[in-house]
C-alpha cells in the first residue's frame, strides 16, 4: 500500500476542480534530480503557509485581547451589523463567544472558497493568473489586518485568496511530471516539507512579535512572508508548467457514472459529516483552546513567560514527526502482520484523539483554580497528533482509492468540505466555552469524536466491500 503521507500530498494535487489532463512543462532545467520548479514552488508555499498560520496563530487570542474589547470594536467597519446577524443566529454572545464565531466562519470559508478557485482557473484565468490573484489578495489582507477598520475586508480578502491560492498551486507541482513518472511521489514530499516549515516556523516568528510587541506587527510579518512567497513565484514563472487551453476544458465531454459509482460517491459523501466530527477537536485546537491555555497552563520557562502562540510550532512539529512515525509504523507492521485498510485506521485516529480530549479534560479538573503543568500541553499534543495522522491523511487516502474515475479530482475537492462543517462547528460550540465548566467543554469533545468512532466502526464493513470491490478493478490510467 502507498504510504499514508504520499497519498496525502497526491491528493493535495486534485484539490481544485481539475477537467483536463496534466500540461506537463517547464524550463526542462533540474536540481537535485527535480524541475527547477518543483523548488519556486516548494518555497512559493513555505512562505504561504508561513503568512496563513502567522495569522491565524494570533486570530482569536487578538479578536479576544483587544479586537472586540471596547474602544476597539466600535472602529471596525461594518462589525455592528456583522455581529447583528452572527447574534441572530447563536444568541447574544460575550467577547470570547463572539471571536469563536468569527473564527468559525472565516476557517470555514478557507475550505469552501478553494472549489470557487478551481472555477476561476479552470474556466477564466488559467492556474497561474489565478495563484497570483490569490497571492496579491492574501498579501492585501494580512496587511488590512494591522486596522482595526479593515478587519471584515481582511479577513475576506485572505478566505478567497487563499481559495484562489492554495488548490491550484499543488496542480502546478503534479503538472511538472509526466503520468508515469514515478519522482511524483517525491515531489510532493518535498512540497509537504515545505508546507511543514512555514507551519513550524510562522508562530515563532508572527506570534512572538503579535503577544509580545503588538498585534499588528505579527500580521505584518505575515504580510511580509506573503510579499517574500509571491516574489519567489514569479521569479520561478519560466519553470513553471505550461497552462493547458481553457477552450479545451470546456469542450471536454464527461463520461458518466455508473450504478457502482454512483453507490461510492453516496457512501462518500456520508462519511463527511462523520469526518467533520472526528476532527472537531483538532480544528479546535487554534480556536477556544487557545484561549483556554492561555489562561490556564502555566508557560513560565526558566524564569521567563513562553508567549501561548508557541504551542502551535509544538503541534505542527509534532504532528509531522507522528505521521512520519505511523508511516514507519506500519511499514515494520506489514512486515509480520496484515495492514489494517483505510476505514480501519479511521477508526483508531478517532479512538486515539478522543482520549487526547479526555486526557484534556483530566488536566483541566487537575487545575482547579490553578495553572496547569505544560506537560500535560506535551502530553495532548503528542497523542493528538497521533490520532491527527490517521484520520485526515488516510481519509485522503481512501477518497482517492475508491473515488469514481470519472470525477475523481472533483470528488477529492468536495473532501474538504467535512473541514469546512468541521471549522463551522468550531466555532459554535467555541461559544460555550465561559458558560460550561473547562472538564465539561473537553469532555464534549472527546465524546463527540468517540461517537463518529462508533458510527465509523458501522460503515467498516460497507466501505470494506468497496475496497475489495476496487482492489478486483484493473488499475486506472493517471491523466
Amino acid at each position: 500500500m502507498t504510504d499514508d503521507v504520499d497519498m496525502r500530498l497526491a491528493a493535495e494535487s486534485a484539490a481544485a476542480p481539475v477537467s483536463s489532463p496534466a500540461i506537463v512543462g517547464g524550463s526542462g532545467r533540474r536540481l537535485f534530480g527535480h524541475p527547477a520548479g518543483l523548488w519556486y514552488l516548494a518555497f512559493t508555499e513555505a512562505w504561504e503557509r508561513f503568512s496563513y498560520y502567522g495569522m491565524q496563530t494570533l486570530l482569536v487570542l487578538y479578536m479576544v485581547d483587544q479586537l472586540l474589547q471596547p474602544g476597539h470594536i466600535e472602529h471596525v467597519a461594518g462589525f455592528a451589523g456583522f455581529r447583528a446577524a452572527l447574534e441572530a443566529v447563536y444568541g447574544p454572545l460575550s467577547i470570547q463567544a463572539l471571536a469563536s464565531a468569527v473564527f468559525g466562519i472565516y476557517t470555514g470559508l478557507v475550505y469552501l472558497t478553494p472549489v470557487l478557485g478551481g472555477l476561476i482557473a479552470d474556466r477564466r484565468l488559467g492556474r497561474t493568473k489565478t495563484i497570483l490573484l490569490g497571492g496579491t489578495l492574501m498579501t492585501v489582507g494580512h496587511f488590512l489586518m494591522a486596522f482595526d477598520v479593515s478587519f471584515l475586508g481582511a479577513l475576506l480578502c485572505l478566505a478567497i485568496g487563499t481559495g484562489c491560492f492554495k488548490g491550484n498551486i499543488a496542480v502546478q507541482v503534479g503538472a511538472l511530471y509526466a503520468p508515469e513518472d514515478n519522482a511524483r511521489a517525491d515531489a510532493f514530499q518535498i512540497f509537504y516539507l515545505g508546507i511543514s516549515a512555514g507551519v513550524i516556523v510562522s508562530p515563532l516568528i508572527c506570534g512572538t512579535l503579535g503577544e509580545v510587541f503588538g498585534w499588528h506587527y505579527g500580521f505584518a510579518a505575515a504580510g511580509v512572508g506573503m510579499t517574500v512567497g509571491l516574489a519567489i513565484y514569479l521569479a520561478g514563472g519560466r519553470h513553471l508548467p505550461a497552462e493547458p487551453k481553457i477552450a479545451v476544458l470546456k469542450k471536454e465531454q464527461r463520461k458518466r457514472l455508473s450504478a457502482a459509482d454512483r453507490r461510492v460517491m453516496a457512501l462518500l459523501l456520508v462519511l463527511l459529516p462523520v469526518l467533520a466530527l472526528a476532527l472537531l477537536g483538532n480544528q479546535q485546537i487554534f480556536n477556544a483552546y487557545m484561549v483556554w491555555a492561555q489562561a490556564s497552563y502555566d508557560f513560565t520557562l526558566f524564569g521567563r513567560t513562553m508567549p501561548t502562540s508557541w504551542l502551535i510550532t509544538f503541534d505542527a512539529a509534532a504532528s509531522v514527526i507522528m505521521l512520519a512515525l505511523s508511516v514507519l509504523f506500519w511499514r515494520l507492521w506489514s512486515r509480520r502482520f496484515a495492514e489494517p485498510v483505510e476505514i480501519t485506521k479511521l477508526v483508531i485516529g478517532a479512538v486515539v484523539t478522543g482520549f487526547a480530549f479526555m486526557l484534556l479534560a483530566a488536566a483541566a479538573q487537575s487545575a482547579g483554580a490553578g495553572k496547569v503543568s505544560l506537560w500535560w500541553a506535551v502530553a495532548f499534543h503528542l497523542i493528538n497528533s497521533i490520532g491527527f495522522a490517521h484520520l485526515v491523511p488516510v481519509a485522503l487516502a481512501l477518497y482517492v482509492r475508491i473515488a469514481p474515475q470519472a470525477i475523481g479530482a472533483t470528488i477529492v475537492g468536495i473532501f474538504y468540505l467535512h473541514l469546512f462543517v468541521a471549522n463551522n462547528l468550531v466555532g459554535w460550540i467555541g461559544t460555550r466555552l465561559e458558560t460550561m465548566s473547562a472538564e465539561r467543554f473537553w469532555l464534549l469533545h472527546a465524546l463527540v469524536v468517540g461517537f463518529s468512532a462508533l458510527i465509523l466502526l458501522a460503515l467498516r464493513g460497507p466501505i470494506k466491500r468497496v475496497l475489495e470491490e476496487s482492489a478486483r478493478q484493473p488499475p486506472r490510467k493517471s491523466s
